[in-house]
């Protein structure tokens, strides 16, 4: 089968999603229609936003569909007449098995994660909160448990010291892109065949689970590194958070000191003019780009130019 000749499905949500949809046009392939999100209200004034993918299909005169329930039988009628060989899923919700199994070849998915690690919704942040140096993207089968099926590709890259949550989003958003297409086009040719993920012990098992708000909270008992890795994990959002003379403190990017101290362990330490550290187990955390409740994010320096410590 040709890639032009193949009818797609693209079901998909916010920026990480566009860019692969994206590359799927731009490779040639026929997109027969799009499934994202119901518009939502958001800001001060709760005016009706479309997600990214629905901005980007407009652009393309794709058809959407924005189903709130996906086994609503007038969605699934939609869905169907749109005979599609075959369904992407790029940062969507679950999907029902009345919709994953419609098409003849069955609906792939790209996940941020090297499977059968993090399988979850959170791949991207928990492994720099882990402290890996690698991560990756897998395009797998969609089955009925959640990411645990067969897996067509995977693409490796490492993570970076500097990494955060913000910049491995934008680095596999890309990859998973590029890994999509290689995908599709080996199934078209018949060069790629699914291999059921490897099965590795339970103790070795990483997971991503949703981010909670009990999640981003630092605990200052633990060492100056792991702090850093959940900050640089969490950020730019939901964001590691601690409290600064009762003010909730978002804390974006930080710096690890190891040393030896006899402090109460998360003591705020302070110049007044270029750092703010707290205790740890082991040494101090610099937090170096914050912010705290009712103000603006900003650097440190320019935050303790207006702000007065008790």
């Amino acid at each position: 089968m040709n890639l032009s000749d193949l009818r797609i499905v693209f079901l998909g949500t916010p920026d990480f999603a566009v860019a692969s949809l994206n590359a799927l046009l731009e490779a040639g392939c026929q997109i027969v229609g799009v499934v994202t999100a119901p518009d939502k209200p958001a800001g001060r004034g709760m005016k009706l936003t479309e997600s990214a993918v629905k901005q980007y299909a407009v652009s393309k005169n794709l058809p959407i569909l924005q189903p709130e329930k996906l086994k609503n039988p007038e969605f699934l009628a939609a869905l169907k007449e749109w005979k599609a060989d075959l369904q992407v899923v790029v940062a969507f919700r679950m999907l029902p098995v009345v919709v994953w199994d419609m098409p003849p070849m069955g609906t792939i998915n790209v996940h941020g994660s090297l499977l059968p690690q993090y399988r979850g919704a959170a791949p991207i942040n928990w492994a720099i909160i882990n402290g890996d140096a690698e991560t990756g993207v897998t395009t797998f089968k969609l089955q009925h448990d959640i990411d645990t099926g067969d897996i067509l590709l995977q693409a490796s890259t490492p993570i970076l010291p500097t990494d955060s949550a913000g910049t491995m989003h934008d680095k596999l958003m890309q990859l998973g892109a590029e890994t999509l297409v290689k995908t599709i086009k080996g199934l078209c040719n018949k060069t790629l065949s699914p291999t059921p993920q490897t099965e590795i012990a339970i103790e070795s098992l990483k997971h991503a689970p949703k981010l909670f708000t009990e999640t981003c909270q630092i605990n200052w008992n633990n060492p100056a590194n792991t702090i850093h890795n959940l900050v640089r994990g969490l950020s730019p959002y939901p964001t590691a958070f601690t409290h600064l003379q009762e003010k909730k403190l978002k804390v974006f990017e930080s710096k690890a000191e190891i040393t030896k101290h006899n402090f109460e362990i998360g003591k705020p330490f302070t110049d007044n003019k270029n750092f703010l550290k707290y205790s740890c187990e082991d040494g101090f955390v610099h937090v170096l780009d914050l912010q705290v409740e009712g103000k603006k994010r900003m650097l440190v320096q320019d935050f303790l130019r207006g702000f007065r410590f008790e």
